[in-house]
């Protein structure tokens, strides 16, 4: 895998210290409850190594999916 633009959905809202932990990535909030962290993945082990923190911290992933390039 090269370098893509991915969004990873996951449910529920980010506290301030993740969301700074995350500062490499564009973290929104969404009005639906979830929240998009966008941000270009170099390789799929950067890919799984976000996906593991996450799962550390048990927070559910929704999607993770590949966004065209403005």
């Amino acid at each position: 895998m090269s370098a893509h633009l991915v969004e990873i959905v996951i449910t529920g809202h980010l506290g301030r210290s993740l969301t700074a932990a995350l500062d490499a990535y564009d973290v929104r909030t969404r009005e639906d409850g979830t929240t998009s962290i966008t941000g270009l993945l170099e390789d799929q082990s950067e890919l799984r190594a976000l996906l593991g923190v996450l799962d550390d911290l048990h927070i559910e992933v929704v999607s993770v999916n590949r966004v065209a390039p403005a």
